[in-house]
């Protein structure tokens, strides 16, 4: 087995040559293109998403008590 130690020293080692080479500006322009792409095609954001998710469970919550009550009433209406 290897040992966790110099797999972290490997990994270490690997990124500070990453870092160094040209890779690393190609990956910076890269992120930079995606980025702008993302931005013209209107998308939303992770977090927007779950808020957004968020407050739709709670709607539908709300609709389906407001539709108990008015289940309620109805029959209460019509048991008169």
């Amino acid at each position: 087995m290897l040992d966790p130690k110099t797999l972290e020293e490997f990994g270490a080692k690997m990124s500070a040559l990453f870092a160094n080479s040209p890779a690393k500006d190609i990956e910076k322009n890269a992120k930079a293109m995606m980025g702008g792409l993302f931005a013209k095609l209107d998308l939303v954001t992770r977090e927007e998403f779950d808020v957004q998710a968020q407050v739709l469970a709670r709607t539908r919550e709300k609709l389906q008590a407001l539709e108990a009550r008015v289940d309620a009433l109805e029959k209460a209406r019509s048991g008169q």
